[in-house]
């Protein structure tokens, strides 16, 4: 009778143990047919899972090496695709012995047509860069949702204003009229923490937007009507850091998901340690485990499970979203092997795609070291295309400033130049005046607005790929020493309560008309100018205040000539140039539009800039 009695309780607690599984979560939530690589690994989540078996059957797939980790909560399932698999959907079984006791539907989609073949952003293109809190708010009923932690406050510097995806959506006119042809917005990803969120860089869920943007389908649909406006979509990807909020952090997988230490340590910061032959091996542990910030846990891209999540991760949404390319948050301070892998596998996908990683360092050969076919001493390689230019934004920033001698000034300019032979290829940087980190240009150019239109004519004439911080057409102010929320402040008119709209020409002011004119003739005119896209630099050195490069391609050349007096007007005679204009017997001023039959010799007004096509 005890017998019995024991095996219908055992009996009984396997029932309710079936009846209480359940799968929350399949990560990646869908994949797709024909992908070059066939392999596929599923993360399972649910409540003590890992002792079940999982089985899965469908034509093309085979079902290769399951793992469990230490927390009961996953499992992790590995496929291998065949090329006969098509799209459709099947079951994720877990099995108890013999026995069903959790379902989950799982759907292969169809690749859209073109979508391996997608080209991704490049020199012709001008990048402008929206932080989405801060730009528009098309839809005020979604600034504070259900289950969202940090309210909108739009008093608050540091706190949530509302703008969204719809905001950015209803001013896609408004952006391609301006001129630019690509998009890159700060992370839409939820952030669900209970403050300082806004931001989008404590990411909470790897997979999808957040609430307070819109969602998910709001994103592609955005990626949709930009590319309808010649416009493209440039993602921000973070493998970093996540916030301490994020799911998969607050119940880690195993505990070597992310970098732990016995009390609090912060990154020191120092991406020299990476290249660095005399570098300690504390220095570099410390860069590269060390905490960005206390609500940002530090990623350990060494443990291949959550790699492998973090590469999939990219190129789903890839797959999913139809953008044209990735920026890569603080690329050096994730480990760079993971980098090479996760570049490979990104390109093996989209073979034209592009992506450009923030290289936050002070100097050209640090900057230069993680670009893809750098020549480092050590043979690594990125995979990276593109890497941010924050040596030429640095020299930018004083440039115009300073009073022009041996290396002040115009000359600041001139040997970041000088040092291209450290990159692989300079002309794929992403070069900028400011971003959501830093000074405004206009302020840091102490509100003048003739420096401000010569660092506008030199970004829109540099090599590399362009990139506008959104407000700069329109001489928005801000300084980082006053705190980060004053350098993202609210575009004027993205509110409805707002008292002027600077979207439009009647709610700008006079100045604000005549600086968006001058950059908007700028880019209108830089779409279509090969020797700006593809061209040859060739730069004369800095004397008497004054800078003149030359962009050449075939039959096409432009001349850019600064003079970086605050009093004085300059002549310049071009018998020095004419190694480059030998060919040419006439010049269009692009800022004017005049025409000059006369091309011996310029003046140069103080704090001016001269930018010249020539013609035969």
């Amino acid at each position: 009778m005890k017998y019995k009695l024991l095996v219908l309780f055992v009996l009984a607690q396997l029932s309710l143990f079936s009846q209480n599984v359940r799968i929350d979560r399949v990560e990646p939530p869908s994949w797709w047919a024909g992908m070059e690589n066939p392999n596929l690994q599923l993360m399972i989540h649910g409540k003590d899972i890992s002792s079940l078996e999982p089985g899965i059957i469908y034509p093309g797939i085979t079902v290769g090496e399951i793992t469990r980790v230490e927390n009961p909560d996953y499992l992790f399932v590995n496929l291998t695709f065949g090329k006969e698999v098509v799209s459709g959907s099947f079951n994720i079984v877990l099995k108890d012995a013999d026995k069903n006791v959790a379902s989950y539907e799982y759907k292969i989609l169809e690749r859209e047509e073109g979508s391996a073949e997608r080209k991704g952003f490049d020199k012709t293109d001008v990048v402008y860069l929206i932080m989405p809190d801060r730009f528009a708010n098309g839809d005020p009923s979604n600034d504070d949702m259900p289950g969202m932690l940090e309210k909108a406050d739009r008093n608050n510097p540091d706190g949530r204003h509302g703008g969204d995806i719809k905001g950015i959506s209803s001013h896609l006119d408004y952006i391609a009229d301006l001129g630019v042809s690509a998009i890159w917005m700060n992370p839409l990803l939820e952030n669900n923490n209970p403050e300082y969120s806004y931001h989008g860089y404590a990411i909470t869920d790897f997979y999808n937007v957040d609430a307070r943007f819109g969602t998910n389908e709001d994103y592609v649909n955005l990626v949709k009507s930009s590319h309808e406006k010649g416009l493209k979509v440039i993602m921000d990807m973070i493998f970093n850091h996540a916030s301490v909020y994020n799911w998969l952090i607050e119940d880690l997988p195993s505990e070597d998901w992310i970098h732990q230490f016995p009390e609090y340590t912060r990154s020191n910061f120092r991406g020299s340690a990476i290249m660095d032959t005399h570098a300690s091996d504390y220095d570099r542990e410390k860069f590269l485990t060390g905490w960005f910030d206390h609500h940002m846990a530090d990623l350990n891209q060494k443990n291949k499970l959550f790699a492998n999540y973090l590469i999939q991760n990219s190129v789903w949404w890839i797959e999913y979203s139809g953008i044209d390319g990735i920026r890569i948050d603080t690329q050096p301070y994730s480990y760079k092997e993971f980098l090479t892998e996760w570049s490979s596998r990104v390109f093996q996908e989209y073979p034209e795609f592009n992506v450009v990683g923030e290289a936050w360092q002070q100097k050209e050969s640090i900057t230069a070291y993680f670009q893809k076919d750098a020549p480092n001493r050590d043979g690594y390689n990125s995979g990276i295309p593109s890497v941010t230019d924050f040596p030429m934004y640095f020299a930018m920033s004083k440039a115009f400033n300073e009073r022009d001698g041996w290396t002040e000034g115009l000359a600041q300019i001139y040997y970041v130049l000088a040092q291209d032979f450290l990159y692989a290829a300079p002309e794929e940087n992403l070069i900028f005046c400011d971003n959501h980190d830093l000074d405004r240009i206009y302020s840091s150019l102490g509100e003048n607005f003739s420096k401000w239109k010569m660092a506008m004519a030199t970004l829109m004439t540099m090599r590399g790929i362009p990139m506008i911080y959104y407000g700069t057409e329109i001489l928005m102010t801000g300084n980082a020493g006053d705190g980060h929320g004053f350098i993202r402040k609210d575009f004027p008119g993205g509110w409805p309560d707002d008292k002027t709209d600077a979207f439009t020409k009647e709610g700008r002011s006079k100045q604000q008309n005549e600086a968006f004119g001058f950059l908007q003739n700028l880019l209108e005119w830089r779409k279509s100018n090969g020797a700006v896209h593809f061209g040859e630099l060739k730069h004369f050195v800095p004397a008497d205040d004054v800078y003149v490069y030359f962009r050449h391609k075939d039959e096409n050349c432009i001349m850019v000539a600064l003079n970086n007096s605050s009093n004085a007007v300059r002549a310049l005679d071009t018998d020095k140039f004419k190694e480059c204009l030998k060919k040419f017997n006439y010049a269009v001023n692009v800022i004017t539009g005049e025409t000059i039959n006369y091309i011996d010799a310029f003046s140069l007004p103080p704090k001016s800039v001269l930018v010249l096509e020539f013609g035969k």
